[in-house]
């Protein structure tokens, strides 16, 4: 009995004012706590998700054609600047937000509840893109399985779906041996293979035509569903296992095909079209507006997805550091496909004795006619053209699970008591409601809407979301504060560089692009198919409706606050009481004590009782809490 007293002697007793609600016994706090959120299980895990999500389908079939159409080498000029001036900051300051709060991309606007219907237009963009984007996959994987054979489907004419201007690649070289070929009305194997058997787009007459299912897309759409729901089942802690193979395997397959490429007899004349500097290019505005472009969509920025990445971040994760690993591993990877691209171009260029012009393309045109094509003059055809379309798939997967895991994250953190226990089954049910609202994609006339998504459902609505972000953390928010949350978690503040982007020079480059794609609007086409009125209505009306959100959720805002306007307008901008840190150890100075259920004026004291002494990040914080008190006293 003694030696237990001594015991308890001994134990340090801690004070009420001190204890954390996890200190206290369940029968002293009956308070419910949400469950917990999670956070990625390896330190590769964020960084392998960032490289996938950001390199993706783009990379390798926009990059590539982008820069040659702008001045080959000369493009990347404007390329690397534009890198510096909108991609760096942006992808810098929507880590930041992520990883500060602990928050997906509509609980974040905690920051400024004012401005929260911009979370709800990112929400409903990154939507539109998921159910397009999955449909691309689907064709990839339909590709991947027809490469499965030993002759490849689109080598030949000759098949029913073939028609009579159809020409074969081996008769135009041999036509090229005695007398030059005129293939002007002519069409490849692999194109009509594209349009007349994968689409069957001859069945529709256009938009409004959608016709009859196919039933083969059908079925591949609802596998890379099964997919993409089986890797992202458990959140990060699934995805972010299955990135270390679905953002690695890419470089092994596009290094394969870079060496495959350069080896070919007249790969010099597809890489020489392709990066032959034309410096007179620099001085027309459209090859900077490209360039910008290129930047704002390769890297993902205004999609949620990065924020996503770093809400499941620890606090302390150097975010700097990775950010300028991500987006330059992102700019070399767009070039080393443009390598790899235009080196088999250009043999095929040779082939067939027409310039590279005239073979290249951009976009799926790329993917699933020209470089098909390409694959069947090559030996060992269908082992080249499986590689190509699996590194399409693993591209496209990383990208897909960036998309789900910022709609869902987005919804649980709203409703974490019901839905964080839930999260598997709700998972399940948005991915069975977009499989059901792509099917649309797999008619003979899907590819119309998929056209008509890909050009409205991210395009100016999706740059008015970046813009009003970026004004309302400098503007509204405060940069001061905003570097000083940085500077609590990396234990430094962001240089002049960042702050004169963030300030002036990524909003002002936005809005350019912004004015630029409104000034140079064209109709929604494809191929010589025009898209009729009420389909570019209802584009505009896509794009409208994401903008549409932030005035909604402003008057949503302002209804909830009591007061004159004014005040209620006032009271809506400012963060809420529990914006900050999620974990009450990291909150300090303003942030301290405003987490439901805090018993600790001090987190910065329980932190240090925990884990014993002052780390780095602690003396930060006393910093920290020591400009606020010298700014609070200046004010008085």
């Amino acid at each position: 009995m003694k030696k237990v007293q001594e015991h308890h002697l001994r134990e340090p007793i801690i004070p009420d004012l001190l204890m954390t609600p996890s200190d206290q016994g369940d029968g002293d706090l009956e308070m419910e706590y949400p469950a917990e959120r999670g956070n990625w299980t390896g330190k590769l895990d964020f960084l392998l998700s960032c490289i996938g999500y950001c390199v993706g389908l783009g990379n390798v079939w926009r990059f590539p054609y982008r820069a040659y159409t702008n001045g080959g080498g000369a493009f990347l000029v404007p390329y690397f600047i534009m890198l510096a001036i909108c991609g760096i900051p942006i992808f810098f300051m929507e880590l930041s937000l992520g990883q500060f709060s602990s928050l997906g991309p509509l609980a974040v606007w905690k920051i400024s509840p004012l401005f929260k219907g911009v979370g709800m237009g990112t929400i409903l963009i990154v939507s539109l893109v998921a159910i397009y984007y999955n449909m691309i996959i689907a064709y990839v994987l339909f590709y991947l399985f027809a490469s499965l054979t030993s002759n490849l489907p689109w080598e030949h004419c000759g098949n029913w779906w073939n028609t009579d201007l159809c020409l074969d690649h081996q008769v135009i070289k041999a036509g090229n041996a005695a007398i030059p070929f005129n293939i002007t009305n002519t069409v490849s194997p692999s194109e009509e293979y594209w349009n007349r058997y994968v689409l069957h787009i001859q069945g529709s007459s256009g938009i409004g035509d959608p016709g009859r299912i196919r039933w083969n897309l059908c079925l591949c759409l609802l596998l890379s569903w099964v997919i993409v729901y089986l890797c992202i089942l458990k959140g990060v802690k699934s995805s972010g296992k299955v990135v270390y193979f679905t953002a690695t395997f890419p470089y092994f397959i596009l290094i394969m095909l870079l060496i495959r490429g350069v080896t070919l007899e007249g790969a010099w004349i597809g890489i020489k079209f392709y990066l032959t500097p034309q410096f007179d290019h620099l001085l027309s505005s459209k090859v900077w507006i490209e360039a910008a472009l290129q930047i704002f969509y390769s890297l993902g920025v205004g999609f949620g997805g990065l924020l996503t990445f770093a809400s499941y971040n620890t606090f302390h994760q150097n975010i700097y550091r990775d950010t300028f690993i991500v987006t330059l591993g992102n700019a070399i990877t767009s070039i080393l496909a443009g390598f790899a691209i235009f080196s088999v171009l250009g043999y095929m260029s040779q082939e067939l004795g027409i310039p590279v012009n005239q073979v290249a393309k951009a976009g799926p045109g790329l993917a699933f006619v020209v470089y098909p094509q390409a694959m069947t003059m090559l030996p060992l055809s269908p082992l080249w053209s499986f590689l190509f379309f699996f590194m399409l798939l693993t591209l496209g997967l990383d990208s897909q699970f960036a998309f789900m895991e910022t709609i869902v994250t987005a919804v649980t953190d709203e409703f974490p008591y019901y839905l964080r226990p839930k999260k598997a089954f709700f998972s399940a049910i948005i991915c069975i409601a977009m499989y059901l609202m792509g099917l649309i994609l797999t008619t003979e006339g899907g590819m119309y809407w998929l056209v008509l998504l890909d050009d409205y459902s991210a395009g100016f609505g999706l740059m008015v979301v970046v813009i009003t972000t970026c004004l309302v953390v400098t503007r509204i928010y405060g940069m001061k504060r905003f570097c000083r949350d940085i500077h609590m978690m990396l234990g430094f503040q962001p240089g002049l560089y960042f702050k004169a982007c963030w300030m002036f020079l990524s909003p002002a480059m936005m809005m350019a692009l912004l004015v630029y794609n409104i000034v140079k609007y064209q109709p929604s086409e494809y191929g010589s198919y025009r898209f009729p009125y009420w389909a570019e209505v209802l584009g505009i009306l896509m794009g409208l409706f994401s903008c549409l959100m932030i005035p909604a959720g402003m008057v949503v805002a302002v209804l909830r606050e009591e007061g004159t306007l004014w005040e209620r307008i006032q009271q809506a901008s400012r963060p809420a009481m529990d914006w900050g840190p999620s974990l009450e150890e990291n909150r300090t100075g303003m942030y301290v004590a405003t987490l439901a259920g805090s018993q600790s004026p001090k987190p910065l004291m329980v932190h240090m009782r925990k884990y014993g002494g002052i780390t780095s990040y602690e003396n930060t914080a006393i910093e920290v809490d020591r400009e606020i008190e010298e700014e609070e006293e200046s004010m008085m």
